[in-house]
């Protein structure tokens, strides 16, 4: 089972930008946690980080055919991403949206995310925990075979 995992604008920050948010865990090292845990997990991991929206499309529509599922970070993409919203309602596989802080918690204009309503479901506010959650539950619903 290959699955995705997509990291928007900035997240090449984490552990360095505003650690008071988001931690010092950086994207490597989560990067490294999913990667164990996929092992753990029987499946395969295809990871892209890039500040560029047309990037994080691109990838999605190169695995189109070929992946099961995908986590998604859109990060600064959450309230105006409206081309990869598109992208990912495009996927035949579900899609689980990430966030490492609880968005709802944060400033007024950042709770609302444009993504939510094309993923199959969000994880968010657990720190580099929620990438973790994200994956089990992914891996979860792909063998249960619902989208």
């Amino acid at each position: 089972m290959k699955i995705l995992v997509l990291h928007g604008p900035n997240l090449n920050l984490f552990g360095r930008r505003e650690p008071h948010i988001y931690g010092t865990t950086t994207l490597a090292e989560i990067n490294a946690r999913l990667q164990a845990l996929a092992g753990e997990l029987d499946v395969r991991l295809e990871t892209l980080q890039s500040n560029h929206e047309g990037a994080l499309i691109d990838f999605l529509h190169a695995h189109i055919d070929d992946a099961q599922g995908a986590l998604v970070n859109p990060a600064g993409l959450t309230q105006h991403g409206v081309p990869l919203h598109d992208a990912i309602k495009a996927m035949p596989f579900p899609v689980i949206e990430v966030h490492m802080s609880n968005i709802a918690a944060r400033e007024p204009w950042r709770a609302h995310s444009i993504i939510s309503p094309a993923v199959r479901g969000t994880v968010q506010g657990l720190g580099p925990q929620s990438y973790l959650a994200a994956l089990r539950a992914l891996v979860q619903l792909v063998n249960d075979g619902r989208r």
